[in-house]
């Protein structure tokens, strides 16, 4: 009940000035938020949060804090096992640097790419209603999504760094876009980014500025705050 009385509060359309503007004019700061796990120990947990300068995607803001996680892991809401840690990193921020506030957030995880269609970058957007992007490696398989062999000729057939294709559920809703980052010169298994909206964005702008913050395969904000939490480079 709860998650469906938060879902109610997202927001699938750009809301900013910077968001309508081709090349995000007056974007300045770029957030990233992740929650990693020491290695074979789920109850002790590294809560992320950094902001990068944008465009030149330089580091302004870092925190890591361990974290005792006790809320049990359930299927479809880890949001509820791991949002109230990220939420409490933004609120620091807020409350210690209200400067360095990021505009947006990168989320490593789902948005609206979920099977109640609220993931946790809808959640951590809604909390704090701030813009998030759900920004994930592997495909969640819901609403008639598979990773089966036509999924994969598509990834194949993504040549460029930049190409999408959107991901239709059988309900015939889009619920993200398929986004290759790494420039490939043949054929190769390549392994494609699954952007969603988190909230306060559109999925057209999320995939832009995904794609404008990325060096390499995995954007800047959540490659850097994987860095520096558990989760390695």
């Amino acid at each position: 009940r709860e998650q469906a009385r938060l879902k109610a509060g997202v927001v699938e359309e750009d809301t900013e000035e910077w968001q309508k503007d081709p090349h995000f004019t007056g974007l300045e700061r770029v957030g990233g938020v992740d929650l990693s796990y020491i290695k074979g120990d789920d109850s002790r947990a590294c809560a992320s949060l950094v902001v990068l300068s944008y465009p030149a995607l330089e580091v302004l803001y870092q925190e890591c804090r361990m974290v005792a996680v006790t809320a049990p892991y359930v299927a479809g809401f880890l949001a509820f096992r791991e949002v109230p840690f990220l939420v409490e990193a933004v609120q620091r921020l807020q409350q210690e640097e209200p400067k360095l506030q990021p505009q947006v957030l990168l989320v490593d995880g789902n948005g609206l790419l979920h099977p109640r269609g609220f993931g946790i970058a809808c959640h951590l957007g809604v909390l704090t209603d701030l813009p998030c992007i759900g920004v994930a490696k592997n495909l969640l398989q819901v609403d008639g999504l598979v990773r089966d062999e036509l999924h994969r000729e598509q990834v194949r057939s993504l040549q460029r760094s930049g190409e999408t294709f959107p991901l239709t559920g059988t309900s015939g809703k889009v619920l993200g876009m398929v986004s290759c980052h790494v420039l490939r010169s043949c054929h190769n298994s390549s392994k494609p980014l699954y952007i969603s909206v988190g909230h306060r964005v559109s999925l057209a702008t999320a995939v832009r500025l995904v794609s404008s913050c990325c060096r390499f395969r995995v954007p800047e904000p959540i490659r850097q705050v994987r860095h520096r939490g558990w989760g390695g480079p």
